[in-house]
């Protein structure tokens, strides 16, 4: 299994957990290598009923590693997109147990999550546009059905940080949690559909997403294409300038 990621399977369920850190468990290439493999081991083995994403206790994910991110090369698939397709693709329930930070893909991801449980600490943030981007993983198309264009245009428009509160009150949380309560209550709901009937399981989670699947799959289309080329414009190279140089970004040339 791929560094900073811990993978373990007890009582039918696949416990895939974040840990690096020291970088806030900023997702690098062989990280995102390693999710998929996570991914595909779940749906390919029988006795594996549920999957349960979740981080260090201190933090989800801060997102892309932003060093690893900008040495993306023209026209690579990136990853995160194919670790995302097939996060989505994935036939079981998957958990998500969040604490602490979870930044750009690290909220996004959690759109494609089938429950999502969250400690009372936990921060989250959807910062493309504050980094020259445009959204990603569906998010354009999923947030506004999700809350409403209104609130998903003050989420994305302004990438401000929110608190696990409103991201109950806008539907990517079902439950909040004392953080020493998290991974406990989340183990806990994974046990309890570890024991269900798994076709039932299965067909219904196919079922509920059924009505979505082409919406998603032509946002991410278009999002991708015009991510990649924000990418590699002005725009994102003085974002990752000023975070690196750790300044205020200066926009006003554009």
């Amino acid at each position: 299994m791929a560094e900073h990621i811990v993978v373990s399977v007890e009582n039918k369920i696949l416990t895939l957990r974040l840990d690096r850190p020291e970088k806030k468990n900023a997702l690098t290439r062989g990280m995102y290598m390693g999710m998929i493999e996570a991914l595909k081991q779940a749906d390919a083995d029988s006795n594996i009923r549920v999957i349960l994403i979740t981080g260090t206790e201190a933090c989800f994910t801060a997102g892309n590693d932003l060093v690893d991110f900008a040495n993306a090369k023209p026209g690579e698939t990136s990853p995160a997109i194919l670790y995302l397709q097939t996060l989505i693709a994935a036939q079981k329930p998957v958990i998500a147990a969040v604490g602490g930070a979870a930044v750009g893909i690290g909220t996004t991801m959690l759109l494609h999550c089938d429950l999502v449980y969250a400690a009372s600490d936990a921060r989250f943030q959807l910062p493309f546009v504050n980094l020259g981007l445009c959204p990603e993983a569906g998010s354009s198309a999923l947030l506004p059905e999700l809350m409403g264009q209104r609130r998903a245009a003050e989420l994305l428009y302004f990438g401000e940080p929110f608190t696990a509160d409103t991201a109950r009150d806008v539907g990517i949380v079902n439950t909040i949690v004392a953080s020493n309560e998290l991974l406990d209550t989340a183990m806990e709901k994974a046990r309890q559909l570890a024991e269900k009937p798994p076709s039932a399981l299965r067909i219904t989670k196919a079922l509920l997403k059924r009505g979505s699947i082409s919406a998603i799959a032509d946002a991410m289309v278009k999002e991708t294409e015009q991510f990649a080329a924000l990418l590699q414009g002005p725009e994102a190279r003085e974002a990752m300038m000023a975070f690196m140089q750790r300044r205020k970004p200066d926009f006003s040339q554009f």
